[in-house]
Formats: C-alpha cells, sequence, structure tokens
C-alpha cells in the first residue's frame, strides 16, 4: 500500500534515509510538489527526480509550508532542517507527517533543545517500526506503508558471488560504516571500535581470514575520515586485503559481496532482503544491535577488559 498524498505538498528531508523511502512515492503526475532538500537528500532528490530543489535558506522553508495542502518531512538526526519544517507547519495549521525509515532513537528524533515537534501522523514502513512507534509515541496516528526504496533496491542486486558461504577467492565481504555518535567510554568513536572488533573476530561472523573487505563510508561522513585508519591497519596486518569500496550504488556494492557486515545500517535490511549473510559488528562492550529483523548474526566475542557496558543508545 502506498500513501495518499495532498497537493500541493512540501517535502522536506535532510538524511538519504528518509528521502530514500519518500522519492519513490513522489513518482506521480498530479502532484505538485514543494521541495526544501539539503545534505545528501539534495544530491538524491536532483539525480532521482531531474531536478533542483530549495536548501531552506532564509525564507525558503516557509514559503514552500505556507499554503501547503501537506508536509512530508524526513526524521533525520544531522539536522533541525526537518524540525524546524514541522515547527512551521504546527503554526501554518498544515497537515504533518513524518517518514522514519529507521528503528532506534524514535523520541530524540523530533526533540531539538527541548523543543519537542511531532508530526499529526508517523509513517513507518514496516510492522517492527510501527510497534517502536506505538510505543514510543502513545495515542498517536502510526500508519505503514510500502517501502517502495528496499524492494526497488533488492530487485536490483545481482545474486550471491558463490553459491554457498564456504569461501575461497571470490568471497568477498562489504563492511557498511555509519557515524556513531558514541565512544562508550572508550575515548575512540564507536564506528572505529566496531571496525576493528569485526577484523579481529571475523571468524565468529564466518568471513574467511583471506576474504577481500571493502568499506562503504555513510553518505553523511565526509571524504578521507578512514583514510588513516586503514594505513594503520594494512601495517599492522600483513597481507589483509582491505580497501573503501568504489561501486556507484550500494545495489552494485553489495551485488558483489558475500556477505554485509556493520552496526545498524539501513545498508543491512537491503542486504538481507538481498539474500546476503549479514552480521552486526557492535562490540559486546557496546548497547546491542536494535535492528529487529531476523537472520541478522550478532558477532560475539569474550568481553574484554574495560569500562563498563553502556546503556546510552548507540547511533541513528
Amino acid at each position: 500500500m502506498t500513501p495518499d498524498l495532498r497537493s500541493p505538498l512540501a517535502v522536506v528531508c535532510h538524511d538519504a534515509g528518509a528521502c530514500n523511502v519518500i522519492l519513490p512515492w513522489l513518482r506521480r503526475p498530479d502532484l505538485a510538489l514543494r521541495p526544501v532538500m539539503a545534505g545528501p537528500a539534495a544530491r538524491l532528490f536532483r539525480d532521482r527526480l531531474g531536478a533542483a530543489a530549495a536548501t531552506g535558506e532564509g525564507d525558503e522553508l516557509d514559503a514552500a509550508i505556507r499554503g501547503a495542502a501537506m508536509l512530508l518531512s524526513g526524521t533525520g538526526w544531522a539536522s533541525d532542517l526537518e524540525h524546524r519544517a514541522r515547527l512551521l507547519a504546527r503554526r501554518r495549521g498544515v497537515f504533518s507527517v513524518a517518514v522514519i525509515d529507521h528503528w532506534i532513537n524514535y523520541p530524540m528524533r523530533f526533540e531539538r533543545a527541548g523543543e519537542v515537534a511531532w508530526p499529526d501522523e508517523f509513517w513507518v514502513t514496516d510492522e517492527g517500526a510501527r510497534a517502536i512507534a506505538e510505543r514510543c509515541f502513545p495515542g498517536a496516528v502510526v500508519r505503514c506503508f510500502d517501502n517502495l526504496y528496499l524492494r526497488a533496491e533488492a530487485a536490483a542486486i545481482a545474486p550471491p558471488p558463490l553459491p554457498s558461504l564456504s569461501g575461497g577467492a571470490a568471497a568477498q565481504g562489504l563492511y557498511v560504516l555509519e557515524p556513531m555518535r558514541s565512544d562508550w567510554g572508550r575515548g575512540v568513536p564507536g564506528e572505529f571500535q566496531a571496525l576493528d572488533h569485526f577484523l579481529d573476530h571475523r571468524a565468529g561472523a564466518g568471513v574467511p581470514a583471506a576474504a577481500p573487505i571493502r568499506l562503504r563510508p555513510h553518505p553523511s561522513e565526509p571524504p578521507g575520515k578512514y583514510d588513516a585508519w586503514l594505513a594503520g591497519r594494512r601495517a599492522r596486518d600483513a597481507g589483509l586485503d582491505i580497501a573503501l569500496d568504489r561501486h556507484a550504488t550500494l545495489a552494485g556494492a553489495i551485488g558483489a559481496a558475500t556477505w554485509v557486515v556493520g552496526c545498524e545500517s539501513f545498508a543491512l535490511v537491503v542486504a538481507l532482503a538481498a539474500g546476503r549473510r549479514v552480521c552486526s559488528s557492535l562490540p559486546p562492550w557496546a548497547p546491542p544491535c536494535r535492528l529487529p529483523h531476523e537472520g541478522i548474526v550478532r558477532l560475539a566475542s569474550p568481553l574484554p577488559a574495560g569500562p563498563a557496558r553502556e546503556t546510552e543508545p548507540a547511533g541513528a
């Protein structure tokens, strides 16, 4: 089931996740769009729909929402753009919908500087997310619609390179990176801890020691973020075949991989839908992976000495 969108439609996104979910819903000739896109969403909107969008600077956000029949917004953490859009929609009396594209950190997506801005409706794309949203937002309207993006991504991915997961020269691992926004009390960003934990214990995920590993940075991460880490890891592990992934699309990257590993990235869900073996690399001292999907292997190893396990969310 796809949503019934009202026109003129104000669409406001910053992060890639919700934008990816929303864009396939917009391919209707009857919709008069008022798009405001920034961050990774601006490039996605331009590449997928072939048009530029307002960036939200100056009065652009208010102009898009004023007189709109509906606001459709993302729920990213890297910006306050979508939060400001929901506040404006409330002030202007515009019906407001927020699309949650993930399964973690729901309440904090709607709060900035102590100010909470719920939409009129929360939209999700599977029953697991609906259950989480109904628990986090008691009494709110939560609706579930088809994730056309996930369906299209999974369909575009080639079958696994090998008919089995027995290893061999053709087997390749893909590690999908994401900023964790916590160091779990250890003074090193969580994404680097999880990456090292995976490489040190990858046999637990069934990844052969000789298998090539390709790293795919998150769209929100700056170029060169992992260069120094790569150089250090190669110097430490002679013979380790590890490099950045060079595929233009996530589908291409997953298509070349037998195993897909990460922390809590949406890319793990895409890989699972495409029939890959999927593993969460969160170390034992981090909060456990919150993706509710069956089939995701949790990489386990003995808990090393160090600070006690924290209960703070790992990231979005």
